[in-house]
C-alpha cells in the first residue's frame, strides 16, 4: 500500500457513512422531511434544526411532522424520533390525543426504559389513558421481560375491557416467545378465541414460532392449516417466509421451497422488505437461479433499490460463493446514487477474503480511498489475517497499518490478538525498531502494553545494536517484570540485568 493511500484513511468523509437508507435527489424542493432523514448520526440532535425551520419563518405542518415520527422509527431512530415528538407536544404544535401521547410513551419506553414510561403514563389525563396508552406502556413492560408488570397490566386491562383486539394478547405471547415459554403460547391463543377475539396474522406467526423454536413441525403445520382456514386470502407473505425458515432448519428443503412460492404468491409487488426476505431463504437453501430471478422481479416492479436491498442481495451472493455476479451487482450500487454505505462494498471485499482472493480485496479497499470513500479497521484486519494464513507478514504488517490508521479509538475496533502477536513476532524478528515504535504506538490506543509488545520492542533494538536499557525502564514503569523469555532475549543472566540502567 502507497504512502499516499495511508494517509488519505485519516481524512475519510464521514458522512460518506451517515446514511443507511437514504437515495439522494436534489432535484426535489427542500422541505424539514429532506432535511431531517440524512441527519441519521444518532448523537445528532434534530432539535437544532427543528428551531431553525421555525425561525426561518417556515411554517410547520402537523402532518409532516407524525411523518418524520412514523419514518424515524421505522428506520430505529428512536432517539430522534422522540425528540420531535416532545418538541411538537412542548411546543403546541397539536393537541395530543391517545394516539399521539402512546406513540410518545412507546418511544420514552424504548429510548430511557419502562419506569419513565411508566411514569409518563401516570401522569396522563384520564380522558388520555385508553386502550391505546395503556397498550403502549403494555408493549414497554413486554419488551424489556418485566414479566410480573407485564401480566398484571394485561390482566387490568382485560378487566377495564381494553384488551378488545388481539394487541395485548399478542404482547403477552411475545413475551412468553421472549422468555422461551413456548408451552404457554397457545395458551393465550386459545384465551383470545374464547374471549371472542380473532386472532390475526401475527397472533398466529407467533404461535408458528413457538412450534418452530421446539422445532415442532407437525405442530406449526397444524396451526398454519387453521390460520389457513379462518383467514383465506388474509394470508400474508411473512408467515409463509417464517414457516419457510423453519423448513431449512428442519432440511425439509422441498417444503421451504413450496411456502417460499406461496409467499412469493401474496407478496405487495412493491415491498422490498418482502423481496429480501425470499431472497436470503433461497440463499439459504442454495438456489441461486431463484435469487437472481427474485432480484430481477424487484428491480422491475418497485421504483428503486435502496441500500437495504443491496446489502441483502450481495450477502446472498457471497453466501453462494457467486463472487462474479456479486461484483456486478456491486457496480449497480455504485451507479444507483444511493447514499455511500461501507457495509456494501465491505460484503464483497469478505466474500474474497473468505475465498482467500486477499489481494483482490485489498485492492478494494485501495480503490476505495482512492475515491475518498471510508473504509473499516475490521477489514484491513480481516486481511492481513489472511495474509498471515499464507506466511505473507509483510503484507500483513501494511494492512494492519491501514487498520490501525482508521481512528480505531472512536469506532471501537478492537484487534484480533492472533494476529497482533503474530505480526509482532515477525517485527521483532525482522523489523527495524522505527517500525516496531510506530506500530507499538498505534496498539497502544486499541490494547493496554503487555510483555509480548515489550519483547517485540527489546528484539528489535538488540538486532540494530542500540541500547535496551530504555524499553526495560518502561517495563518496570508498566510494572511488567521480566521473565525467562526476558532473559534470553536480553542474553544475559537475571544478575546481569540492570533495570535501573
Amino acid at each position: 500500500m502507497s504512502l499516499k493511500l495511508l494517509s488519505n484513511t485519516l481524512f475519510q468523509n464521514k458522512k460518506a457513512m451517515i446514511s443507511r437508507y437514504y437515495y439522494a435527489n436534489r432535484t426535489k424542493k427542500v422541505t424539514l422531511y429532506s432535511k431531517i432523514s440524512p441527519l441519521g448520526d444518532p448523537n445528532t440532535s434534530l432539535v437544532p434544526e427543528l428551531d431553525n425551520w421555525v425561525q426561518d419563518g417556515n411554517k410547520v405542518r402537523v402532518g409532516e411532522l407524525q411523518r418524520i415520527i412514523r419514518d424515524l422509527r421505522k428506520r430505529n431512530r428512536f432517539t430522534q424520533a422522540l425528540e420531535v415528538s416532545e418538541w411538537m407536544n412542548k411546543k403546541g404544535i397539536c393537541i395530543f390525543s391517545s394516539t399521539e401521547h402512546a406513540v410518545q410513551l412507546d418511544l420514552i419506553g424504548k429510548v430511557r426504559g419502562f419506569l419513565s414510561a411508566e411514569n409518563y403514563f401516570n401522569n396522563l389525563m384520564d380522558h388520555d389513558k385508553t386502550d391505546k396508552t395503556y397498550g403502549a406502556l403494555l408493549n414497554c413492560y413486554v419488551r424489556q421481560r418485566q414479566t410480573d408488570r407485564s401480566i398484571s397490566h394485561w390482566q387490568k386491562m382485560k378487566e377495564m375491557g381494553l384488551a378488545s383486539s388481539p394487541l395485548a394478547y399478542n404482547d403477552i405471547m411475545c413475551l412468553y416467545i421472549n422468555l422461551g415459554l413456548y408451552e404457554k403460547v397457545l395458551h393465550v391463543l386459545t384465551e383470545m378465541k374464547e374471549n371472542k377475539i380473532s386472532p390475526d396474522n401475527f397472533s398466529y406467526r407467533i404461535c408458528i414460532n413457538s412450534y418452530g423454536a421446539r422445532s415442532d413441525i407437525q405442530g406449526m403445520e397444524k396451526v398454519l392449516n387453521e390460520m389457513e382456514c379462518r383467514l383465506g386470502n388474509a394470508m400474508d407473505w411473512n408467515t409463509y417466509a417464517v414457516v419457510a425458515n423453519f423448513y431449512i432448519k428442519a432440511g425439509l428443503a422441498d417444503k421451504a421451497v413450496d411456502a417460499l412460492r406461496k409467499s412469493e404468491e401474496k407478496l405487495d409487488k412493491k415491498d422490498g422488505i418482502g423481496y429480501n426476505h425470499l431472497i436470503s431463504l433461497y440463499a439459504t437453501l442454495g438456489i441461486k437461479s431463484e435469487v437472481l430471478r427474485i432480484w430481477d422481479l424487484q428491480k422491475s416492479v418497485c421504483k428503486r433499490r435502496i441500500n437495504r436491498d443491496f446489502v441483502t442481495m450481495l450477502e446472498s451472493l457471497v453466501k453462494l460463493g457467486d463472487l462474479e455476479e456479486a461484483e456486478k451487482v456491486l457496480k449497480e450500487w455504485e451507479s444507483s446514487g444511493n447514499f455511500y454505505d461501507v457495509r456494501i462494498p465491505n460484503i464483497v471485499v469478505v466474500g474474497y477474503s473468505k475465498n482467500g482472493l486477499h489481494e483482490k480485496a485489498e485492492a478494494s479497499l485501495e480503490a476505495l480511498m482512492e475515491k475518498g470513500r471510508a473504509t473499516t479497521p475490521n477489514s484491513w484486519a480481516m486481511i492481513a489475517s489472511g495474509y498471515l494464513e499464507k506466511g505473507e507478514k509483510a503484507k500483513a504488517f501494511e494492512c494492519m497499518k491501514a487498520a490501525f490508521s482508521l481512528n480505531v479509538e472512536k469506532k471501537g475496533w478492537k484487534p484480533n490478538p492472533r494476529v497482533v502477536m503474530d505480526i509482532l513476532i515477525w517485527l521483532g524478528d525482522e523489523g527495524s525498531p522505527e517500525d516496531v515504535e510506530a506500530f507499538v504506538a498505534s496498539l497502544s490506543v486499541a490494547i493496554p502494553l503487555n510483555r509480548q509488545i515489550y519483547h517485540a520492542l527489546l528484539k528489535a533494538k538488540i538486532r540494530s545494536g542500540r541500547d535496551a536499557h530504555e524499553i526495560l525502564d518502561r517495563m518496570k514503569t508498566d510494572k511488567i517484570d521480566e521473565d525467562e523469555e526476558t532473559k534470553e532475549i536480553l542474553g544475559i543472566s537475571k544478575k546481569q540485568i540492570n533495570l535501573n540502567g
